[in-house]
């Protein structure tokens, strides 16, 4: 099977490539290199366009007998998006209107959609299950929110077969340290505290100490990218088998706060965290935890490698060859 991988220079796109590669399939990267590495790009070929170009997107999948799509390619700064609200709508909204538009006069109607709990907003209550009120509180969540409803229509109106997987919080690195998390600028919370520790900045911002949890700090449920990457694999099977379209969830099930998260790290590596307490940052909820029970069921697929001594000892391992 032959599956264009757009944003698969970037971080969750190159482990799935990976795992395309090691499930016996081909990935096709289509990736314009703004946020992504040419180096991540290992397991097939890269084709280096925007989404912006509808007629690069329609070679693309004729040139390379597509079968299906997986779509990562969007800017994902929460804070940013805050900022430059447009940016976000053109480039993940528009772009994704493109990318739909290319596919049917292609011919290609399966996709496989990148999509985030930041649709839920302020959750309600948690785990989150998946029919869980969608109320995003920036334009990132927005903007994946309409990218999630435009591949619902096509499917209505062109006969798509979609999945929209939503998760959580991605963490770690390849466990063969092949690739990692490489952002400019970082914003998660376990490169940042391995950068703090080794110097890369002068300490860890912890945002919040006064949430409804039990120490205070904000609670995530943290999912290793290896197993967003087989999520992925086995949602692009299930719709070339035939199967339905879904939306599920993504994640452990479990939460984790900051100040877990930091004790872990210094743990992990034998270090200290230098931690400056900060006051919550706007619009981050207290608890944000997956109810991820459809994606087993409904795909097989159980986190294997989401411990959170297992995502940091990874990311760790990445971070100490290239910090």
């Amino acid at each position: 099977m032959n599956i264009l991988v757009t944003g698969g220079a970037g971080y969750i796109g190159s482990h799935t490539a990976k795992a395309i590669a090691a499930a016996g399939h081909r990935p096709v990267v289509f990736d314009n290199l703004d946020k992504g590495h040419d180096w991540a790009v290992r397991w097939g070929p890269l084709i280096r366009a925007d989404l912006a170009d509808r007629s690069a997107i329609r070679d693309a999948l004729k040139s390379h007998a597509i079968d299906a799509v997986i779509h990562f390619a969007a800017f994902t700064a929460v804070g940013e998006s805050m900022q430059a609200p447009e940016k976000y709508f053109r480039n993940n909204v528009a772009n994704t209107l493109n990318l739909l538009g290319a596919m049917e006069e292609a011919a290609v109607r399966r996709i496989v959609f990148s999509s985030t709990a930041a649709v839920y907003g302020n959750p309600l209550f948690a785990p989150i299950p998946e029919d869980h009120r969608t109320q995003p509180v920036n334009p990132y969540g927005e903007s994946k929110l309409m990218m999630e409803k435009m591949i619902e229509w096509f499917g209505v109106v062109h006969g798509f077969r979609w999945a929209c997987l939503r998760y959580f919080n991605a963490a770690g690195a390849d466990p063969d340290g092949e690739i990692g998390e490489t952002h400019d600028p970082e914003t998660h919370l376990i490169p940042l505290a391995l950068s703090a520790l080794t110097g890369g900045i002068p300490h860890l911002r912890m945002f919040g100490t006064d949430y409804p949890t039990p120490d205070g700090t904000a609670i995530r449920d943290y999912i290793h990218v290896t197993d967003l990457g087989s999520a992925h694999v086995l949602a692009t099977e299930h719709l070339v088998a035939g199967g339905s379209s879904l939306i599920a969830n993504l994640g452990t099930g479990e939460g984790n706060s900051v100040r877990e998260v930091v004790r872990t790290v210094e743990k992990v590596t034998g270090r200290a965290v230098p931690v400056v307490e900060s006051p919550r940052r706007e619009g981050d909820p207290p608890v944000l935890v997956a109810d991820a029970a459809k994606a087993q069921k409904t795909l097989g697929w159980t986190p294997r490698h989401s411990s959170l001594p297992e995502i940091i000892s990874t990311a760790w391992a990445w971070h100490s060859r290239h910090a």
